[in-house]
């Protein structure tokens, strides 16, 4: 049975109208201007339906495994489970769960102890079909881990992993090249200052030993697959060209105005922090992502830490910064889509997937009333 939404706002990819969008589990049926007679018509009463949103880059299910600091929970999937309602009630409906593999902070590093873990309750999730939306593994590659190639080779040809990243975070290089936002980041998430101390010596030298290494291992690894690579933290035009020349396709969260420059003009897409946008600025000394939508420099949003944000940067960039509301919609559904090469989402198009969002603007505040995932209400 079709699901019939009149009196909506329809975000197109270059306008909003009012119109009627008709779907069902095969796809969106139809997609017309005006309102519908037809007595089984929802009216929605002016609420905007846009396409469902596309995160390629979110932390958020880590945490569900360490709810807190040394708390390790020890059911996988009901973990999983409830990552996947909280990025339904942010209105995504396709996700990559960037999932860390390698340590980018020492060997006390929570995240090595559940990588095992979180892989097996996302394989599971899917093979049951108990998620609400589509996942995806990106694989967060932390360069600096000497264990990096251990901990990826069991999954190098896992279907659910679909987009790798290449991380470097020693200190004083690229998002870290500020030694002191990266003291604040780890006092605050529970370390002493001997113990940032030490992290600091030991992954300076990890660093150095194993950056170069990892890397072309880990492209050689996944390019045999064609899985998009993308470089993360690009601070110079020097990252940059490391990326080209690896065949990263995307530059993740670059942190200078220069580097994501440098990104643009040489073809690659930029994603960037929608927590950037809300907040007004980076917690790590990086560069306003608000300021790159203004010089046109920025392709897509990623929610990162916070689910919530991504609707939130939406409608900031379209009120604040003078982006038209398409445009901005546009970085959170199907540029990112296309950037990834899923073509069948992402649009209000007759024939695509009927993956949906209804939400209404509350001020600077979404408030997402359903959400569809393959025509099925997921939220």
């Amino acid at each position: 049975m079709s699901t019939i939404l009149t009196n909506a706002r329809l975000i197109l990819e270059d306008e909003v109208v009012t119109g009627t969008i008709a779907f069902d589990e095969s796809g969106i049926l139809s997609v017309d201007q005006g309102r519908s007679s037809l007595p089984e018509a929802i009216d929605v009463q002016g609420d905007y339906v846009a396409p469902g949103l596309v995160e390629m880059h979110t932390d958020n299910m880590e945490k569900h495994f360490m709810p807190r600091p040394k708390v390790f929970w020890p059911n996988g999937l009901a973990a999983a489970l409830v990552h996947d309602a909280q990025m339904a009630a942010a209105g995504v409906t396709t996700v990559y769960d960037a999932i860390c593999a390698g340590t980018p902070f020492s060997a006390k590093d929570y995240r090595k102890d559940i990588f095992a873990d979180v892989m097996d309750a996302l394989r599971l999730g899917t093979a049951e079909g108990v998620f609400r939306i589509d996942h995806r593994i990106h694989m967060r590659c932390e360069l600096t881990s000497p264990d990096l190639l251990g901990d990826i080779e069991p999954y190098q040809d896992d279907a659910l992993v679909q987009l790798v990243s290449l991380m470097d975070h020693t200190p004083g290089q690229r998002q870290w090249r500020d030694i002191a936002h990266l003291r604040t980041y780890s006092l605050g998430n529970g370390k002493t200052e001997a113990e940032f101390e030490e992290d600091v010596v030991v992954r300076q030298r990890e660093g150095s030993e194993n950056v170069g290494h990892n890397w072309s291992a880990v492209v050689e690894m996944f390019q045999a697959r064609g899985i998009p690579i993308a470089t993360h933290d690009d601070t110079t035009v020097e990252h940059v060209e490391a990326g080209i020349a690896s065949g990263a396709v995307i530059s993740e969260f670059p942190t200078t105005v220069e580097a994501a420059q440098a990104a643009k003009q040489r073809g690659l897409a930029t994603i960037a922090g929608a927590p950037n946008v809300v907040r007004g600025g980076s917690h790590s000394g990086g560069v306003s992502v608000a300021e790159l939508a203004e010089k046109d420099l920025l392709d897509g949003l990623s929610s990162d830490y916070v689910p919530a944000s991504l609707l939130q940067a939406v409608l900031k960039l379209s009120d604040n910064h003078g982006i038209a509301l398409p445009a901005a919609m546009a970085k959170v559904t199907w540029k990112v889509a296309d950037i990834l090469g899923l073509r069948d989402r992402g649009h209000l198009k007759a024939g695509l997937r009927a993956d949906l969002v209804r939400f209404r603007a509350l001020g600077a505040t979404p408030v997402i009333t359903t959400v569809w995932s393959q025509g099925r209400r997921a939220f």
